[in-house]
C-alpha cells in the first residue's frame, strides 16, 4: 500500500474515532471537530513518524523525477519560437 494512502487513512481514522467519542460525550459538533483535528494531528505527528517520513520521501522522489519526453509538446514549442 502506498505510504500516502496508509498515512491518510490512519489520520482520517483517528479523526473519525476521536470525533465520534467527543460527540458521544455530548460536546457541541464544532468543538468536537476542532478538538478531534488537534488530537488526530498531534497523535499522528508523535506516534507515526515512520509513515510521515515515507510520505515525505515519496514526495521528494516525485519532485526530482524527470518528466518523460513529449515530442508533441517539443514540436509545439518549436513552432511558437519560430513565429
Amino acid at each position: 500500500m502506498s505510504p500516502w494512502i496508509a498515512y491518510s487513512l490512519l489520520r482520517f481514522g483517528l479523526f473519525g474515532g476521536v470525533l465520534a467519542l467527543l460527540l458521544l460525550a455530548q460536546l457541541e459538533w464544532w468543538w468536537a471537530a476542532i478538538l478531534a483535528t488537534i488530537i488526530a494531528f498531534t497523535v499522528s505527528y508523535i506516534f507515526f513518524p515512520g509513515l510521515r517520513h515515507a510520505v515525505a520521501a515519496d514526495l521528494a522522489a516525485r519532485r526530482t523525477r524527470e518528466t518523460p519526453e513529449d515530442p508533441d509538446a517539443d514540436a509545439e514549442d518549436a513552432a511558437l519560437e519560430n513565429r
